[in-house]
């Protein structure tokens, strides 16, 4: 009876607790599992009692897999490669370690597959640095706010729809109207940077795409001298349903380990629309309950988590930025459907392109109306914002306008001249995709729409107006767009000079 009064005592129970304890740490229990299940790539298993969320597990014939869900008995694996060689009863093991992406510069200029295989020949990338796919975003406290221009090199956004480094800029609107175009041109343009500064790092994310497709995208790239600051991320349309699942989280990771260095890095993601089905077909294949569209319940969460890792950090920081241009394809423009809605509420503005526009001619085929950038003017030097003036304004004003004027024939002077402006100001803003024009050379085309230097000229004649003009700019006003490139105010012995070139190109050109 002593003996059971004795065991009562704290004291004893602690040191039992601790025997126990050290027992346990003694003992070397591996956690291996089996497979129960092989639905498309999707694998249940039982026996891991021990692992966790995001865990890299290894199946028994060396392909690797990651844990997608956990039930009260079975683990569901997605498995990164080739999974119809694993059987039921073949065996799975935990690693330990979070699924991670290995990072090292020499990335740079290279074409690999979301678990980090080269797809471009070469040999594997070096052993780096250990990204994790799955990562909290910076929070409030590490951040600042987005105040330094991306130049996109394409004139009717940096004028009116202007992109900051560390914003997240949705491009929307339908398949074939250009979205990745105006990616792949803002890609391009970063290698027009100063000369005490670095490129930014650009990464794109190909998901769901055509073979072919990524090939044009990476040929572009190499004829623009982009690939040596740029990395490429496939997860074509014939690879596994999980690593077109995986490869905007591998951009990321990638984007976050040139960040923490303090470099700035454009990511875009080509196109979501494709990740959120890739992601629909896994959750099937999982059983958890459809909710609308057949999306899962966690699909805003999912595109959520992914794009708040856009940052600009504080200088205590390290100052890097990642900006990030998602793309999403709608269906017949309907830009009001559930994934559109879902990423349009994550991002801070949209880039919308309009097939009517397209159809017209007017490329990119832009709509001001309807694309706005809730950083603005923020991330605008002060030489662009002295000259666009009402310039977006005008441009949705002209299209109003436009529209009324073909139902009557009779308008009065100031309507007509409206009218004219704007055309010109519309045939002004078009551009040739892969042409990505420099700062000063926007302005100086800009401000000549809108002081009048072509209202004499027939609108058709615009662009070749602009196109003489460039040329005339870079032969001999190479002082006066040193003096724009400095992003400052114009000066009024600059506005001047402007006036001055400006005047004797007019007098060479013959419309």
């Amino acid at each position: 009876m002593s003996n059971i009064t004795n065991i009562n005592d704290e004291s004893i129970l602690k040191q039992i607790e601790r025997n126990l304890m050290d027992f346990s740490s003694d003992v070397k229990v591996q956690n291996v599992g089996k497979v129960e299940k092989n639905t498309d790539g999707v694998i249940t298993s039982t026996g891991l009692t021990q692992a966790g969320i995001g865990e890299e597990v290894e199946f028994e014939n060396g392909v690797m897999g990651m844990i997608l869900g956990l039930d009260e008995d079975y683990a569901s694996i997605i498995v990164l490669g080739e999974g119809n060689s694993i059987s039921e009863g073949s065996t799975v093991k935990r690693t330990g370690r979070i699924l991670s992406i290995n990072v090292h510069d020499s990335i740079l200029g290279r074409v690999i597959n979301p678990i980090g295989l080269p797809l471009d020949g070469k040999p594997e990338i070096k052993k780096g640095t250990a990204m994790p796919l799955e990562k909290l975003a910076a929070g409030v406290i590490e951040r600042e706010s987005v105040d330094t221009p991306l130049k996109t090199g394409i004139k009717a956004i940096d004028s009116m729809i202007p992109i900051g480094r560390g914003q997240r800029e949705l491009i929307i609107g339908d398949r074939g109207l250009g979205k990745t175009a105006i990616a792949i041109d803002t890609i391009i343009n970063q290698k027009h940077h100063a000369k005490d500064q670095k490129p930014v790092i650009c990464i794109y994310v190909a998901i769901g795409q055509k073979q072919s497709t990524v090939a044009q995208v990476i040929n572009v790239l190499k004829e623009n001298d982009a690939l040596p600051y740029s990395i490429v991320i496939a997860a074509s349309a014939s690879e596994p349903v999980a690593l077109q699942y995986l490869a905007p989280f591998a951009g990321v990771a990638i984007a976050e380990y040139f960040c923490a260095q303090g470099r700035d890095v454009l990511i875009v993601y080509d196109d979501l629309t494709k990740h959120a089905w890739a992601y629909r077909q896994l959750s099937l294949v999982l059983r958890r309950p459809a909710g609308r569209e057949a999306y899962p319940g966690d699909i805003f969460y999912l595109h959520s988590r992914l794009l708040e890792r856009a940052v600009k950090l504080s200088k205590k920081n390290g100052g890097g930025s990642i900006t990030a241009l998602p793309i999403i394809e709608t269906q017949a423009g309907d830009i009001s459907a559930y994934i559109p809605t879902n990423v349009i509420s994550i991002t801070d503005g949209q880039i919308f392109v309009e097939s009517d526009l397209f159809n017209n001619g007017i490329r990119p085929a832009i709509n001001a109306g309807y694309s706005v950038s809730r950083v603005g003017g923020a991330a605008q030097t002060s030489a662009m914002k002295s000259v666009i003036g009402m310039l977006r304004i005008a441009q949705a004003q002209y299209r109003e306008l436009a529209a009324f004027a073909q139902f009557g024939s009779e308008l009065d002077a100031d309507t007509r001249s409206q009218l004219e402006k704007g055309k010109r100001t519309v045939e002004v803003l078009k551009q040739a995709q892969y042409h990505p024009l420099s700062e000063p050379l926007q302005i100086m085309s800009i401000w000549a729409v809108t002081h009048g230097y072509t209202d004499d000229i027939p609108a058709e004649d615009v662009l070749r107006f602009e196109h003489d003009y460039i040329e005339y700019l870079q032969r001999k006003g190479k002082k006066l767009l040193d003096e724009l490139a400095t992003g400052k105010k114009p000066s009024k012995e600059t506005q001047e000079l402007m006036q001055n070139v400006t005047e004797d190109f007019k007098k060479t050109f013959s419309a």
